[in-house]
């Protein structure tokens, strides 16, 4: 599943969270959020984790087309 990176990365920041945050919200590990953010790309589940994470609908950060 591709995942908008640069949103990804805006949400970040305008929620003033680190990605250690994030990570514990969504229940996965900093660095494996790092590597998605790297690869633009994750499996469907870690994609619901991340949104979870941010707060957000998984809509809100998956790529319709790559």
């Amino acid at each position: 599943m591709y995942i908008d990176v640069d949103k990804i990365e805006l949400m970040i920041g305008q929620m003033g969270l680190t990605k250690v945050e994030i990570a514990e919200k969504g229940g996965i590990s900093p660095g494996h959020i790092t590597k998605i953010l790297k690869a633009g790309t994750c499996e469907p589940r870690t994609a619901g984790k991340l949104a979870k994470g941010l707060d957000v609908s998984l809509e809100d950060i998956v790529l319709s087309r790559k």
